[in-house]
């Protein structure tokens, strides 16, 4: 890399703000007060991202008699809710390919599932009043090698012939490039109806308020501290008070889950982006972009990128950091040397883009299983369940988790609870220095993978034959 170019990518950082651009929101709400008694209730919901906002809010459409609390230790939506990207995909596998390798025999299943839990957030959204700058745009998988062409062409086949490539259609170069025009764009496989873009805070905060309208008792700044049986329910212990359920949902993903022997099966990657000041109308219009698709690239280490709704580019991906040990700390919520590569990313993409400046900067923690999409299961004779393990595709796929959480809890035989991927767990993640080791060497070969025009070594091989092929 000459000076010269890390000097022009470095300086577009020159004025960047290490805060995620959703949460810097003069609109943002104020924090419910902390709880401070003790409570009952029917269903206690622990923590306030997607997951568990979307549980206490299904849970309460389905009976607005049941007594409902929601507890999250900081504010809602401050966590991964709030930093993601704003692709809000139908998939509920981690994208096709993961599903038709884990779940073949019920991979149509799944895409339906998926498809309408897409369409009841978009119905959620309207019945609610939520406004998130929700627009279902679809999104863009670009080849950025012609490896990578050839494998989105075959891939697109493939899925044709088992009839689950509705609304997908491939574009060749110069078809992907009429869409959104940059140099390094060699395909791409448009899905039309299967992604919506929306800002993610905005979301959280909308769903905040919804289950405060339908009668659910929120408290921040409220940690769960403890999960005891209580008689014939739970109960939880927080710093100033105590709550009692008759159940418990835990909706805290990546943060140590109150069932202990949940912990081993997900570990913290960490994720960073980047966004641009508001582009001018002539940076629009030198790269086109006109429908506002999401755009990620097919690489092992990719990229994701969208417009915002005031006209910002958000780019991120491509280094995952897993820290050893699993440690979850706000300190490595920012990374330069992550920001000053993917600046020199973002201007070979956009060579046209020379001069934009990046307002905002800033990662968190997703929470990662060796399968790639989510988990569930219950504990204390099945009056707690839990999901977690989005590993990063949780925006849509959490409503859908909170819907099995519901159904584990009520102990009904649902088409939700009969599924292989709620059944079976993924395999857990051996202890350290073996975690890190494992991750380490993974990340190395993948980035050998990109570099060697997609050719997968004996690791990847090995690890793709466990089931545990890996993308970051």
């Amino acid at each position: 890399m000459a000076p010269s170019a890390m000097n022009q990518w470095t300086r577009s950082l020159s004025d960047v703000q290490p805060v995620p651009y959703w949460l810097d929101d003069p609109g943002r709400p104020r924090p419910e007060p902390a709880l401070t008694t003790s409570e009952t209730c029917d269903l206690l919901v622990v923590g306030g991202g997607y997951s568990g906002l979307w549980t206490a809010l299904i849970a309460k459409e389905r009976d607005p008699q049941r007594d409902v609390v929601l507890v999250e230790g900081r504010e809602v939506g401050w966590a991964a809710s709030g930093r993601n990207g704003g692709f809000c995909a139908a998939s509920l596998t981690h994208g096709l390919p993961n599903g038709l390798t884990r779940w073949p025999d019920e991979i149509h299943k799944l895409q339906r599932m998926g498809d309408r839990n897409l369409d009841e957030i978009e119905a959620a959204l309207a019945r609610h009043g939520i406004d998130c700058d929700f627009e279902r745009t679809g999104e863009i998988d670009v080849a950025t090698e012609p490896y990578q062409a050839r494998e989105l062409r075959e891939r697109h086949e493939e899925t044709a012939r088992q009839g689950l490539a509705d609304g997908v259609e491939f574009l060749d170069a110069d078809a992907v490039r009429e869409q959104v025009d940059s140099p390094t764009f060699q395909a791409g496989l448009w899905d039309r109806r299967g992604v919506a873009m929306l800002n993610p805070a905005k979301l959280a905060w909308g769903l905040k308020r919804a289950c405060v309208e339908l009668g659910v008792r929120v408290y921040e700044h409220t940690p769960a501290l403890t999960l005891k049986p209580y008689g014939p329910g739970m109960a939880v212990r927080t710093p100033y008070g105590r709550i009692r359920a008759r159940r418990v949902a835990l909706g805290t993903n990546i943060f140590p889950n109150l069932v202990r022997r949940v912990r081993s099966y997900t570990v913290p990657v960490y994720d960073y982006a980047l966004m641009t000041e508001p582009l001018t109308a002539a940076q629009l219009d030198s790269i086109g972009w006109k429908n506002r698709q999401g755009l990620g690239d097919s690489a092992n280490q990719f990229h994701y990128f969208r417009l915002s709704a005031d006209n910002r580019i958000l780019w991120g991906g491509y280094d995952a950091i897993y820290p050893y040990g699993g440690r979850v700390r706000a300190e490595y919520d920012d990374r330069p040397e992550t920001y000053a590569k993917l600046a020199g990313h973002f201007f070979t993409c956009f060579p046209q883009l020379e001069g934009v400046r990046f307002s905002h900067a800033w990662g968190g923690a997703i929470d990662t299983c060796s399968r790639f999409s989510a988990f569930f299961g219950t504990a204390h004779q099945s009056k707690v369940a839990y999901a977690a393990g989005y590993t990063g595709l949780g925006v849509g796929a959490t409503r859908f988790g909170a819907e099995v959480m519901l159904d584990l809890l009520a102990g009904e035989r649902t088409e939700l609870t009969e599924l292989e991927m709620v059944r079976r767990k993924p395999l857990p993640f051996p202890p350290e220095p073996f975690a890190w080791t494992g991750i380490a060497l993974t990340k190395w070969s993948l980035a050998r993978a990109d570099a060697q025009g997609g050719r997968r070594n004996l690791w990847l091989r090995t690890m793709d034959r466990l089931g545990l092929g890996f993308d970051s």
